[in-house]
């Protein structure tokens, strides 16, 4: 894979932590001694930094109408299909491998990365790095995250997750009306994408680029999104061929390296390609890292 400045991906995420390490006081690395229980039933992170927000930390009853209106219409239906998992590209590195072919049932993806209005509104705090409502919520753990799904679907009553790494690998390549695009909706990054060269070191509010063949937005570049899965660079030689996941659902609490996708604002085009995937602990917190939920058709 070409590299930005002779770095891996993983490589430039090190940097890049480093370099905010003096100012985000809110990242939490792997090294920080934080239990898990504490990660995860916290209503919040703690923080020292004046500027970040901070409401009601009780547990929030519901989403007003307009709000709750909009993220269920913003719920893409994915309809249930075929498609090939993985790249023989020479670009390809071996955790991208093998080309698996893959069976999905239906669901339904959001249109847009998670906001921080949303996200707010249903934890009571935001203390995303690049503050904006419009704006992808991030410095946000994975365990974080499954408290707000908990919470979400106890407002709602429906059954929103985070996705597998094959549905958002499947929605990013368009289902099955994709046209075979390098990046998600486009052999023109510029069009779909806030990568390296457009996004002045910093994410953008949803919704600017054009989305892909789906209507989905932001699938390549903007945030690296968090999936359900465990990050195996392994995985693709022992998923199985229908729904495949690789983890355990019955205990998401354990610590583990977590499945990332679809590229970010510091990374260049390479990096953003559609299949490149990457990983990042699930109790990391991280100002390039956000969100999609996908909900059940149940």
């Amino acid at each position: 894979m070409a590299k930005t400045s002779s770095f891996s991906v993983t490589s430039l995420r090190t940097l890049f932590s480093v370099s905010l390490a003096c100012s985000l006081l809110s990242v939490h690395m792997i090294s920080k001694a934080e239990t898990i229980p504490s990660l995860t039933e916290s209503s919040a992170p703690e923080s020292k930094n004046v500027n970040q927000k901070k409401r009601d930390l009780s547990l929030t009853k519901a989403l007003p109408k307009p709000m709750l209106d909009e993220l269920l219409s913003n719920m893409v239906l994915v309809e249930a299909g075929s498609f090939s998992l993985g790249s023989d590209s020479p670009l390809a590195r071996k955790r991208e491998q093998p080309v698996r072919p893959v069976t999905l049932d239906s669901f339904y993806i959001s249109k847009y990365e998670l906001t921080q209005d949303i996200f707010e509104q249903v934890m009571g705090w935001n203390y995303s790095y690049f503050q904006c409502g419009n704006c992808p919520v991030n410095n946000v753990s994975w365990f974080n995250m499954q408290l707000f799904i908990e919470r979400l679907n106890g407002i709602t009553g429906k059954k929103f997750s985070l996705p597998t790494e094959a549905q958002w690998a499947y929605a990013a390549k368009g289902g099955n009306k994709s046209k075979g695009f390098k990046y998600s909706g486009s052999n023109t990054l510029n069009d779909v994408a806030w990568f390296a060269d457009n996004a002045n070191k910093k994410s953008h509010p949803v919704g600017l680029k054009q989305p892909n063949e789906l209507g989905l937005y932001d699938m390549t570049g903007n945030l690296w999104e968090f999936c359900l899965d465990d990050m195996s660079r392994k995985a693709y030689s022992r998923i199985e061929s229908h729904n495949p996941f690789i983890g355990d659902k019955k205990n998401l609490k354990r610590k583990a390296m977590k499945v990332i996708r679809g590229g970010g604002y510091e990374f260049n085009a390479t990096e953003n390609l559609v299949f490149m995937r990457d990983g990042a602990t699930n109790n990391v917190r991280m100002p390039d890292i956000g969100y999609r939920l996908v909900m059940s058709t149940d």
